[in-house]
């Protein structure tokens, strides 16, 4: 190995005014282990030393006390017959209070972005000589297109302007990989925003303008896995410090030979009272794939360093909120040891964590507060909601029976007895994994339409896919990631089509855009869909009626399957009370009063609220 001539010290700063006190340096240099340390700062004192199995490592507990102020002060690591090694450590004072960082929460409408292919707002970072992968070519999926922060930073206004409260994107963080480096989840130094995207200083000012309008930055991270190029692969602190490491370092000049790793993708071993030891690791220490090797979190080391490196984006980039990649494949005693690190020091604070289920138990499981039966305490307030999306989808293609299927969509809301809190669940149409809502739903805009509005209706945090507002689809090779994750017209400088300012595009896609834009800032201002009660009537005869009430206001949500006119019957739906009272259509703004029928005049969903 050649010679390391780079102090490393991580995280590369910290905060005074934390609740927790200690803080746990990894410090990486050659021989670093056959040095000593000395710090002299007020408050600051060193707890412990721990040495790794390389001796380029030091592992160093901090206390930092509550009096401590903010400040610069020095580590120096001392050798007889060798010059001092410096590195200046900075406590920075914290600008934002721990209560008053507010997550995301059912008022909320996310929309999600792929960074690499939104908008190319600074060309002259598309190509980094330094890192592995070199190439730009917008015609190649699977290669990196361009789309950086500053892009995003330029199209803010649209997405404020069509309802948006918050943005999340996709993992920014260094990918030095040599292929499909574009899509951010193979990260490689989990402390360095990757400069094709742009700088830290381009994300705080992202930061900074989302702020003003109004709307929160949620973080991509990733605790499962890294990059197979990651620094750490070249020198294991550790020889745990990733799970299966003797295969790795045994293989590593061909790894894809690692077939004697056992990787169980069956998530329900975290949950089986059957499910056998052999089975329980394969999940939770088999790699996810062959170029992302899997964290080892029952290193203690490795769990500080991914709680704190958490923290430290939070604090540094004022985050309000985390969508935690793969949550149930590590550990889940760490997952919860790390969500529960993040929420005693951010009370307010929102986490989101991706486990792919149809089944609603499993994703009850994850919820905070959920009485498992097993005593797990997940510390999780929203599991994403695969489940109603998967059911959203088979309903609306599904036309068979007196409901048209759309019973099933009834039932699966029916299901909401089982969460400890529905309104903290994440829902989606769509999302960077799976193929567009208007592909699945095979062209079909009303049902497109309809399954947005229903998610937008319904008691959930809701989350919405560049793109969908557009029609976006990929009907050439449905779920293909790289065509799933297509460019966003307008965001390339000379695009024929500009979905931003509605250049070229057609009829349907602007009608689309400006339905998405009038719902969803029509669901900014109402609390009935906020924090409102839900009550919902069985389908009958194609159409399938929804109400959400909070005080004098009423949202009503009609889905109707049927072509052609339909006659509603409204007896039925006395009990809600909107007997002579006056409704408008949220997306025509066409205003009548409640009384024996509405027509509804084609295949569809309307949406009315009492609030004029």
């Amino acid at each position: 190995m050649k010679k390391l001539d780079v102090l490393r010290v991580e995280p590369p700063n910290w905060w005074v005014g934390f609740k927790e006190t200690s803080l746990q340096l990894l410090v990486h240099y050659q021989d670093i282990s056959e040095r000593k340390l000395d710090v002299f700062y007020p408050g600051v004192t060193i707890k412990n030393i721990h040495y790794a199995d390389s001796p380029n490592y030091l592992f160093i507990d901090l206390h930092i006390s509550k009096s401590t102020k903010a400040g610069h002060f020095n580590l120096v690591f001392k050798k007889e017959h060798t010059p001092d090694l410096v590195f200046n450590y900075t406590l920075k004072s914290r600008i934002t209070h721990s209560k008053d960082y507010i997550g995301f929460n059912s008022t909320d409408a996310i929309y999600l972005i792929t960074p690499d292919r939104f908008s190319n707002g600074n060309p002259s970072i598309d190509i980094n000589e330094a890192l592995n992968e070199k190439n730009v070519d917008r015609n190649d999926n699977y290669a990196r297109h361009g789309g950086d922060i500053k892009g995003i930073i330029n199209q803010l206004d649209y997405i404020n302007n069509l309802g948006f409260t918050a943005i999340w994107l996709t993992p920014l963080l260094t990918n030095n990989m040599y292929h499909g480096s574009y899509h951010g989840y193979a990260i490689t130094d989990f402390y360095q925003i990757d400069p094709r995207f742009g700088t830290l200083n381009d994300y705080l000012m992202l930061s900074i303008e989302t702020t003003k309008r109004g709307m929160k930055l949620i973080m991509d991270q990733v605790a499962n896995h890294c990059g197979l190029e990651h620094w750490w692969l070249k020198d294991f602190p550790f020889k745990n410090w990733i799970n299966h490491q003797d295969n790795y370092v045994r293989n590593r000049t061909n790894w894809n030979e690692t077939k004697s790793i056992t990787t169980t993708h069956r998530r329900t071993t975290n949950q089986d009272d059957y499910a056998s030891n052999f089975d329980k690791k394969g999940m939770s220490e088999g790699w996810f794939v062959s170029v992302m090797p899997d964290l080892n979190h029952r290193n203690p080391f490795m769990a500080k360093y991914t709680i704190q490196n958490s923290i430290w984006w939070i604090e540094t980039a004022n985050l309000r909120g985390i969508r935690q990649d793969t949550y149930s494949y590590p550990d889940k005693g760490f997952m919860s040891l790390w969500a529960g690190a993040i929420m005693n020091e951010y009370p307010n604070f929102s986490i989101v964590g991706e486990e792919w289920t149809n089944n609603p138990l499993l994703i009850a499981y994850w919820q905070h507060g959920n009485p498992n039966k097993d005593g797990y305490l997940s510390n999780l307030k929203s599991p994403m909601d695969f489940a109603m999306q998967e059911t959203v989808v088979n309903s609306l293609n599904n036309q068979e029976g007196y409901d048209s299927g759309l019973i099933e969509l009834y039932e699966a809301l029916a299901n909401d007895f089982a969460y400890t809190k529905p309104s903290d669940i994440m829902v989606f149409p769509d999302n960077h994994d799976m193929s567009r809502i208007f592909t699945r739903l095979n062209g079909d805009i009303a049902f497109t339409k309809m399954a947005v509005s229903f998610l937008a209706l319904i008691p959930r945090v809701l989350q919405i896919f560049y793109g969908t507002e557009i029609l976006m689809q990929d009907f050439e090779n449905p779920g293909d990631h790289g065509l799933v994750r297509s460019d966003f017209p307008g965001g390339w400088k000379g695009d024929q089509v500009n979905a931003f300012t509605g250049k070229g595009l057609n009829e349907n896609q602007v009608n689309m855009q400006g339905f998405v834009k009038k719902l969803l800032n029509f669901r900014k201002h109402s609390k009935a869909i906020h924090y409102g009660k839900t009550v919902h009537f069985v389908p009958e005869n194609g159409v399938y009626v929804l109400f959400r009430i909070l005080d004098n206001e009423t949202v009503i949500h009609i889905m109707n399957k049927n072509q052609g006119e339909t006659k509603l019957y409204l007896a039925k739906f006395n009990e809600i009370g909107l007997q002579g009272r006056a409704v408008k259509n949220i997306i025509t703004s066409y205003t009548f009063f409640w009384g024996d029928n509405i027509t509804l005049q084609e295949k569809g969903c309307f949406i009315f609220s009492t609030k004029l």
